[in-house]
């Protein structure tokens, strides 16, 4: 029995010593079994944060910070900035339950915006940065609220005399007036002339509105379509500021965008 353990041993050790040998020649070994168990999840997120790019705050300018412009002669205002203090505001109610205070027209987005919530208020801007004796004066208005209105130009104001004045109703009638301040300090309003005209678009539509005063003649353009002139030699306003309204009646809401309000010589 002895004698076979030692057969069995020696061919064993026999098997090994060929099988080193060949492990000697071929240059190459076994890597060793590794211990570390492996992983079954992913590693945790890194919890530094990541770094975004920086930007520099810029302050917002206020209408106080925004630079007022220069009064000029002749311009054209695009409603891109606060109005200036060139600007003087006028209300005239027609209504004792008429308020004022629910009228708000202010710059918005490159418009000026005429926004009623009362009835019966007649809402007048001036222009009081320069005087004119002849003069033209455009606007250009989008009705966005009710049909029931009024857009009024404005030349040869006087604060204590009164001004001419161009009301073109959206529902296709225009009046020339000279508009007066009384001894009480209203405003009485004295028709020069007055008309209707297919060239005004009614409803939800825009407008573009042109006057001249020059002399004594007072010209009424709509649209590109003049209306005849009219003499006017009853009050004989010389000169004064100009300007431009928007007035509410007995139907709300109001709202009127302009464009823009251009002065220029006529």
């Amino acid at each position: 029995m002895k004698s076979q353990y030692r057969m069995l041993f020696a061919f064993v050790a026999m098997i090994l010593a060929v099988s080193l040998a060949c492990g000697a020649l071929s240059g190459t070994e076994a890597p060793p079994p590794t211990s570390q168990p492996l992983p079954t999840n992913p590693p945790p997120p890194t919890s530094a944060p990541i770094q975004q790019p920086t930007q520099e705050s810029q302050p917002i300018p206020t209408p106080q910070s925004q630079p007022q412009p220069q009064n000029q002669q002749f311009f054209t205002e695009e409603f891109d900035t606060p109005l200036s203090d060139a600007w003087s505001v006028l209300t005239v109610t027609g209504s004792d339950d008429a308020n004022p205070d629910k009228v708000t027209v202010e710059p918005q987005s490159g418009k000026l915006v005429w926004n009623f919530d009362s009835e019966y208020v007649y809402y007048y801007l001036f222009y009081e940065g320069n005087s004119y004796s002849d003069v033209k004066v455009e606007v250009r208005a989008d009705n966005r609220g009710k049909n029931n209105n009024s857009i009024s130009l404005i030349c040869r104001y006087d604060p204590e005399v009164g001004w001419y004045e161009f009301n073109i109703a959206n529902n296709g009638l225009y009046d020339i007036l000279f508009a007066e301040v009384t001894e009480s300090g209203s405003i009485g309003y004295n028709r020069i002339s007055n008309g209707g005209s297919n060239a005004i678009k009614q409803g939800k539509d825009v407008n573009e509105y042109v006057i001249s005063c020059v002399g004594d003649k007072l010209t009424l353009t709509i649209n590109g379509e003049e209306i005849k002139p009219v003499t006017e030699k009853n009050y004989g306003l010389r000169d004064g500021g100009v300007g431009v309204s928007v007035s509410s009646f007995n139907v709300l809401p109001i709202l009127v965008e302009m464009e823009w309000f251009k002065v220029s010589e006529p």
